[in-house]
């Protein structure tokens, strides 16, 4: 919020007499995320139990607002299951803490899914500098946006999906703008209503509106969570409709620690009744592949026949062995 005062010319006469009062007035920010909050207006004055209690009560409304825009989240998932089944890439680009969640989601799928680090990739305005350290210049840079687009060969296999608390961060719309012209499918997610023409060139529009954050404009907050989880849905969701689990198990998932390495022992043991041992043979046999494993030991095929016989099926296991996974043991 800003304040501004209004200059008023007035006779010598007039200023002698009297004392003058200059009346501000406030000049409203009309972006959500720069709103002030009324519930936390006293926020300086609580203490520290009293301000877990004023965020969390602010926290709670975010999976709430997430959910209405469940439509065209689903709409993303399946434009990113469709880039992913013809080669193409996803790129999320944002800037500030937008940008460093695209990063996160993007650096996360290869260790869980197994997949290709080429196949979802995170541009932040500022380069990887930004990162660790803040680069709030950046976002205004806008020729930049584009120049990404055209460094990374965005074509139209690709999915661009341009992350913008705001709505209004100039480095990303100039890079879902470029991406539009590349003929690329796009996709902006923003917690406070991007321009209209903007949401009119892009396929998706993802806007979860979550209000005033806890301190004003600081959208490391409401706007970080709600993004978040509309990033983890987005990719995980693509990541299963291209077979990466069974049921709910991680079954393509890269063994790079120990506990990965165990969690894969633990997957083919349950899944396909075996000892450690014998999961362990299987696994080496497979690659160190769990979907493979599993497909091998359920169909007694080779790797090789497994590999065929998930190709011919989009990678999906059940499709394979017409079995769903072990039900779930109580504890």
């Amino acid at each position: 919020m800003q304040t501004k005062f209004v200059s008023l010319i007035l006779p010598l006469d007039c200023l002698a007499s009297r004392a003058i009062r200059l009346v501000p007035f406030v000049v409203l920010d009309p972006r959500e995320t720069e709103r002030r909050n009324p519930r936390t207006a006293s926020i300086d004055l609580a203490s520290p139990l009293e301000i877990v209690d004023l965020i969390t009560a602010e926290d709670r409304r975010v999976p709430e607002v997430v959910a209405t825009q469940r439509d065209q989240i689903a709409r993303a998932i399946e434009i990113a299951e469709a880039t992913f089944r013809r080669g193409g890439r996803v790129f999320y680009v944002g800037a500030g803490t937008s940008g460093r969640l695209g990063v996160l989601d993007a650096s996360e799928i290869p260790p869980t899914f197994g997949a290709n680090p080429e196949m979802v990739q995170g541009i932040i305005a500022g380069g990887l500098p930004a990162l660790t350290r803040a680069q709030e210049g950046a976002e205004d840079v806008v020729e930049n946006g584009a120049r990404e687009m055209d460094k990374h060969g965005i074509g139209d296999k690709d999915f661009v999906i341009g992350i913008a608390a705001s709505g209004t961060t100039p480095y990303v719309r100039a890079a879902l703008m470029r991406a539009v012209e590349l003929r690329a499918n796009t996709g902006i997610v923003a917690c406070s209503p991007p321009p209209p023409e903007l949401v009119k060139a892009v396929d998706v529009a993802i806007l979860p509106i979550v209000g005033p954050e806890v301190v004003t404009g600081s959208t490391r907050m409401k706007a970080g969570t709600a993004t978040k989880l509309v990033l983890n849905t987005i990719t995980t969701g693509a990541m299963i409709r291209l077979g990466k689990t069974y049921g709910n198990l991680m079954v393509d998932l890269r063994a790079t620690n120990n506990k990965l390495v165990d969690r894969s022992q633990r997957i083919v043991m349950e899944v396909c009744g075996v000892t450690r041992e014998e999961a362990t043979t299987l696994l080496d046999r497979a690659g160190k592949s769990v979907k493979l494993a599993i497909v091998m030991q359920k169909k007694n095929a080779s790797r090789e026949e497994a590999e065929k016989l998930l190709a011919e099926n989009g990678g999906i296991i059940r499709r394979v062995t017409n079995e769903p996974p072990p039900p779930i043991r109580e504890r």
